[in-house]
């Protein structure tokens, strides 16, 4: 594992100043800042090692060597979703086998933004973005007890097998909120199992009952969903999904039931966590914890910091309120930002050694 605390310090003038004042990253201005080049700094080039075997450009999509990722773009994480895909393409052993789904939301123009923006940063990547249709879900959701968990594009991971061409069988699913410190390839490369469809770190010493109202329980007809599964926590926020296994078992439309339901019976309140957790918990092919150590943002509204979990780490998840860019941003960082502060490819961001950070 390879976590270089050093990161490129930028001088500020007036004017870069005034840029960062007019278009923060919290805005949806950031995409109607001007020049996408304006935003971030290239990435370094990042090539194949020896080993790798080399696609078909002209089948790009479809060439079986490719690693794929999907990930969601909007304006409020796109810093974070740049420092996300540049810590994958560094540590990666064959990097430019990697190929990136971003799921978007809103208009064409928007799309166009993204496009060029990522491009800025990673010119030779290979990507494609998508339209999430919000109107697949906005009449499924219910409010939820945090107002950032009914943004529609939280589901959109609930459609990537409807979304993504019907060649891509694999898809490595990540939160915007997360850097990789080791080969994305081992992660890629888990074996799922019998009818497994999914693959995630399970945390079975959660509580599974919290994350469903009094109601789910004392309804026999709902409760009994979990009879004879071995049912655990797992974050959604860090997946390996068979498409083709989700395809056959059409379970879009199961977990737009259990949204259904949710409407009308409140059953739940964590927004898109608790219908993987019903059709999925107890059938989910165990990862290595190493593989999400999350819950690194904390609590952003009364400045909590967590410390880093002991064990061997491979990716950091900012999961929770606060995160590292938000924090940097504000002077007011944790000790574990440091470790995001590498990817960070963000051009006005503030020079990492003003900083003084606890050893972790």
């Amino acid at each position: 594992m390879f976590l270089s605390r050093s990161v490129l310090g930028v001088v500020f003038s007036s004017t870069l100043l005034l840029l960062l004042l007019l278009f923060p990253v919290k805005s949806s201005r950031l995409l109607k800042a001007g020049a996408e080049s304006d935003l971030f700094i290239e990435a370094p080039v990042y090539q194949n090692g020896p080993e790798c075997s080399v696609s078909a450009k002209q089948t790009l999509i479809c060439d079986p060597s490719l690693v794929h990722i999907a990930m969601t773009i909007d304006p409020q994480y796109l810093r974070g979703t740049i420092a996300a895909i540049h810590s994958v393409l560094k540590h990666g052993s064959c990097p430019q086998n990697v190929f990136f789904h971003f799921i978007a939301s809103g208009p064409s123009s928007d799309v166009n933004h993204y496009t060029r923006t990522v491009k800025s940063a990673f010119p030779s990547l290979s990507f494609k973005v998508y339209v999430f249709q919000e109107k697949l879900v906005k009449n499924l959701i219910s409010s939820s007890i945090r107002q950032a968990l009914d943004n529609p594009l939280n589901y959109a991971r609930s459609y990537l097998a409807d979304m993504l061409e019907t060649c891509v069988e694999r898809v490595i699913y990540l939160d915007s909120d997360t850097v990789v410190v080791d080969d994305i390839q081992k992660l890629w490369n888990i074996n799922l199992t019998g009818s497994r469809v999914i693959g995630a770190p399970e945390y079975c010493n959660a509580e599974l009952a919290k994350y469903f109202t009094s109601d789910f329980w004392s309804n026999p007809e709902f409760a009994k969903v979990f009879e004879g599964r071995k049912a655990c926590y797992f974050n959604t926020g860090v997946m390996v999904m068979d498409l083709g296994k989700w395809r056959e078992g059409d379970y879009t439309r199961e977990i737009e039931k259990w949204m259904r339901i949710q409407k009308d019976k409140r059953i739940y309140e964590l927004g898109s966590l608790p219908p993987f957790l019903l059709v999925f918990g107890g059938d989910v092919e165990a990862v290595d914890h190493r593989w999400n150590q999350h819950g690194l943002g904390g609590d952003n509204l009364v400045n909590s910091c967590r410390p880093l979990h002991p064990g061997p780490v491979s990716l950091l998840h900012w999961s929770g309120k606060g995160k590292p860019w938000v924090r940097l941003d504000a002077s007011r960082p944790c000790s574990v930002d440091s470790l995001w502060a590498p990817y960070d490819l963000y051009k006005f961001q503030l020079p990492l050694d003003r900083f003084r950070f606890d050893s972790l």
